[in-house]
């Protein structure tokens, strides 16, 4: 199980602390010191399957030299303002990295691995894109 502890520390700043004692400042956009709530939920949606992506190229012998995803979503419009859809898009290099391996990787890591996107499946719509960028 897994435990994280969010402290307020003044004004609209808080300090999120992870089960293994990291710390991640977060505020509003007023305050402009620290990432906005909502956009902890995209940046964990990007890094969960990343995550996966790189061992699971590991595994098949592929050395990742980049490895970015950009997630993008869409919002209900009005309070709580739902989340409806993410599109997750990779741009990935590495030696011998071929469409095949990235697709199984991908797939592997969005389809069966990530908790994350695992959560928000049922009331958004996640899809995936990627590009190989060429040495």
């Amino acid at each position: 199980m897994g435990t994280a502890t969010v402290r307020w520390i003044g004004g609209q700043t808080y300090v999120g602390i992870d089960s293994t004692q990291h710390l991640v400042t977060i505020s509003t956009p007023a305050e402009g010191v620290g990432v906005k709530p909502s956009d902890l939920l995209l940046l964990a949606m990007g890094a969960c399957p990343s995550v996966d992506v790189v061992e699971i190229l590991r595994k098949k012998k592929i050395t990742l030299s980049l490895l970015e995803v950009t997630v993008t979503s869409e919002q209900d419009a009005d309070p709580p303002w739902t989340f409806r859809k993410f599109h997750l898009h990779f741009r990935l290099k590495g030696e011998g990295l071929t469409p095949k391996a990235a697709e199984q990787a991908l797939h592997l890591a969005e389809e069966k691995y990530c908790s994350v996107s695992s959560t928000v499946k049922p009331t958004a719509q996640v899809s995936l894109s990627y590009e190989i960028i060429e040495s």
